[in-house]
């Protein structure tokens, strides 16, 4: 499930694959887009930003995309077969004259002026990989609403940017919170920063997430999330589930009922 660590790490992929070429190909494939011609542009960098991607190409164009519950970029040489899913799951397909890259399942693709991309992630708060991270701002405004449920505020990329699904569950557990418990809840909210924030920074460059320090042994790499029935790794408790969310966004949390407390 992409998060702010996948985010971080598809950023730099690209950055390997097009930065510095000139595009020889580039196909983008949504109606808006279709007839764009971005052939002869280079690829000046891809910069990650909570979850979303920004690709800046001369000419001052940003090409603005999100990877959502299920999208992805695969990188690779030119020629090379395609491998992230059926052809018609290709949203885009940018080539450069050795190195290609291709999105699949992108529900978010869309081409910026570059001097205007706040208006892309301009709402975002403090990104938890970014070099300005701000623990400080982060907390003020998870606490602008300290009655909301902690889950909830922390999946909110406006109070910080880069936390998904999978930490949700795995920081509440990690200070013994159920996710309904309100924020105001939480006693101690430099360790929470500092949890969220470490958690993100090594795992970044890791292609198995891991929250437990378990990176091998089977079933152990995370604390709560996935393991539905499983006995807790701290104190042996059936973990829960439940889906949570819209009825268009439901989404799937863990809890262990013993571990983790409040309403």
């Amino acid at each position: 499930m992409p998060e702010g660590d996948t985010v971080w790490r598809t950023a730099r992929q690209l950055n390997d694959a097009l930065a510095g070429s000139e595009l020889v190909s580039a196909d983008l494939r949504v109606p808006r887009l279709a007839t764009v011609d971005l052939v002869g542009r280079e690829v000046l960098e891809t910069l990650p930003r909570g979850k979303h991607l920004l690709t800046r190409l001369s000419g001052g164009l940003t090409l603005h995309t999100h990877l959502g519950m299920e999208g992805s970029w695969r990188c690779g040489p030119v020629g090379s077969r395609w491998s992230g899913g059926p052809a018609h799951q290709v949203r885009a397909v940018l080539a450069g004259p050795e190195q290609q890259a291709v999105g699949y399942r992108l529900p978010v693709l869309e081409l910026l002026r570059t001097r205007e991309e706040e208006s892309a992630v301009g709402h975002l708060g403090p990104d938890l990989l970014g070099e300005d991270w701000d623990p400080g701002e982060a907390w003020r405004r998870l606490t602008a609403e300290p009655s909301r449920p902690l889950g909830e505020a922390l999946l909110d990329q406006r109070n910080l940017a880069g936390v998904g699904n999978v930490y949700r569950s795995e920081l509440c557990f990690l200070v013994r919170l159920l996710p309904w418990a309100p924020v105001s809840a939480v006693s101690d909210p430099d360790r929470l920063l500092r949890l969220a924030h470490r958690l993100l920074l090594v795992n970044r460059d890791r292609l198995r997430r891991a929250t437990t320090g378990e990176r091998r042994a089977a079933g152990r790499a995370l604390w709560v999330y996935g393991h539905r029935a499983a006995p807790c790794l701290r104190c042996g408790t059936p973990i829960r589930r439940a889906e949570v969310g819209p009825p268009d966004r439901l989404r799937p949390v863990y809890w262990c009922p013993r571990c983790q407390h409040g309403r």
